[in-house]
């Protein structure tokens, strides 16, 4: 069964360690890759010049380069080090699929989906045997989500997994609304009103608003 597993590992061990003892305010945060050279990295709350020049000066980085900034920080592709990306390789060997990855204060915080608990368990092991501080602050097993534990229909179900599959969320769309509704053999505006309504639930849940309040005015139901 598929195993969602946190971990802890100090900068100074692994990645930028020299770079967050030049500037301890800095935050960074990975874009989720599955195996990449270069990673895209968020980083924030650094003075831009402090933070090229510890990028420079770090070891951990054999590159850098500035992609893009914008009101939250900027955008950044590093190449990490042969060291660094070998520890990547572990996780990725082992199966892993990284979810989420941010350091702030020099500490490092990954999320990683593993097909099993051994997995996790494997990883955790050769990095350790690598003199790297590791700790798993979470393992819990992932088991596959229904419409019900949802608060979803299954004809919404249906169509929001088709959705994700066929690339309807992506940036810039792979498929369109009046594509996919054929793919599900229903209308245009019966699949428009399905995705609403489906929307409408999860960010209810998610946000725990009470629809009753709603500024909108709007008929809830909708």
């Amino acid at each position: 069964m598929a195993t969602i597993a946190e971990f802890r590992i100090p900068a100074s061990d692994t990645a930028l360690g020299a770079t967050f003892h030049a500037v301890p305010s800095l935050v960074c945060e990975i874009e989720p890759v599955i195996a990449a050279d270069e990673f895209g990295m968020w980083m924030s709350d650094v003075d831009h010049a402090a933070l090229n020049a510890a990028l420079r000066a770090d070891r951990t980085v054999r590159d850098h380069s500035l992609i893009t900034r914008e009101e939250a920080g900027w955008l950044y592709a590093i190449d990490f080090s042969t060291e660094i990306t070998e520890n990547f390789a572990i996780v990725t060997e082992a199966g892993g699929t990284m979810l989420a990855a941010s350091a702030r204060t020099g500490m490092w915080t990954v999320r990683v989906r593993f097909p099993a608990r051994e997995n996790a368990s494997r990883v955790y092991e050769r990095l350790a045997a690598r003199d790297i501080q590791i700790e798993i602050t979470q393992l819990r097993s992932r088991t596959p989500p229904t419409a019900a534990a949802c608060g979803l229909s299954p004809e919404q179900y249906e169509a929001l997994t088709a959705a994700l599959t066929a690339g309807y969320f992506e940036i810039p769309r792979e498929i369109s609304l009046g594509e996919l509704a054929v793919n599900l053999d229903i209308s245009h505006q019966a699949l428009s009103e399905r995705l609403r309504r489906a929307y409408r639930t999860l960010v209810t849940e998610s946000l725990e608003v009470d629809t009753r309040s709603d500024c909108t005015g709007g008929d809830p139901r909708e």
